[in-house]
């Protein structure tokens, strides 16, 4: 039978916000995406947040429960309070959730993006046969999440699971969370493309250039995997060290956790076996020897929506808010 209650779910990113209308039962009736404005402050994405979910509720019969939020940065829960998100300037501690209850009139509940790919995977996805995993979030940040025994890990202050944010080279690039060396300053869409447009001046004959024409304005990660399932050596080496970079930092959380299970999310993940192959390589070349044979990498099994459902699973769930 269908479910008939709904709520939305709203996935925050550096560069664009999704929202979703969605039933209990995982299944999206309708969703959108507007630029998130993120360079203008809180005020701004905060607005582009209203404007969505209006929009997204304009001429909607359904009765909605209430808003989810996966927002960058630490969260707490109580207040809906973002603080410090890397990827967001001008951000300290906003209270995204109480300034949108007020806009729009109804309960709104705010987690980390991460951490709501993390629950959506674990009631709508990969959760349906796995108790526990780490959940990666490659997009604009390099996100994580933590599920032990279908129980979402927050850590004491609602931080736990900041994957992109574990050093691989202690002399590394600086991250725009401050520190040097992060995984995310790799990964990260922006790091990565920086440094690809750098390597390309010494490739001319790589097929990006061909696909570009040579203007670099263009180039983005799907130029890069569109050119590596061309056949384009230089973009398959390239995201196969994006693949081993990712490994080397998550091989520190499976030894810590003992969780031998990694979902990969979001729209680097996109590209496929030429980064899972090296990630999986990395980490079993890595990690502690007990964990070796237990080791998986698996796809999100709801790829660019798992931030979506697990932000209007909020609404529904009490034991994640």
């Amino acid at each position: 039978m269908a479910s008939n209650k709904f709520s939305v779910g709203v996935d925050l990113g550096g560069t664009s916000i999704k929202f979703g209308l969605v039933s209990q039962d995982g299944k999206i009736q309708k969703k959108m995406v507007l630029p998130t404005f993120a360079d203008k402050g809180p005020a701004a994405v905060t607005k582009q947040i209203k404007k969505g979910v209006t929009a997204l509720l304009k001429n909607n019969s359904k009765k909605i429960q209430g808003i989810g939020i996966g927002a960058p940065g630490t969260v707490k829960l109580k207040k809906g309070t973002v603080e410090y998100p890397p990827n967001f300037p001008n951000w300290g501690r906003v209270h995204l959730g109480k300034n949108l209850e007020k806009l729009l009139k109804k309960n709104v509940y705010v987690e980390n993006d991460a951490n709501a790919a993390a629950i959506g995977e674990l009631i709508f996805g990969i959760g349906k046969k796995t108790d526990s995993f780490i959940m990666v979030t490659l997009g604009t940040g390099v996100g994580g999440g933590i599920v032990f025994e279908r129980k979402l890990f927050r850590g004491e202050t609602g931080g736990a699971g900041e994957i992109g944010h574990v050093t691989i080279d202690i002399n590394g690039k600086h991250c725009n969370c401050g520190s040097y060396g992060c995984v995310e300053a790799y990964i990260g869409n922006n790091y990565m493309i920086s440094d690809a447009e750098k390597l390309l001046a010494d490739h001319k004959e790589s097929g990006i250039q061909k696909i570009l024409n040579d203007d670099m304005e263009l180039l983005t990660p799907k130029v890069i995997y569109d050119a590596a399932n061309a056949g384009d050596e230089f973009s398959i080496n390239f995201i196969k060290q994006l693949g081993t970079k990712l490994g080397y930092g998550l091989v520190s959380a499976i030894n810590i956790l003992d969780i031998a299970t990694v979902v990969v999310g979001g729209g680097v993940a996109g590209f496929d076996e030429f980064l899972f192959i090296p990630l999986e390589a990395a980490i079993k070349e890595r990690v502690l020897k007990p964990l070796k044979n237990r080791i998986k990498v698996k796809h999100s099994k709801l790829k660019n929506e798992a931030g979506i459902k697990g932000a209007a699973a909020l609404v529904f769930y009490s034991q994640f808010n």
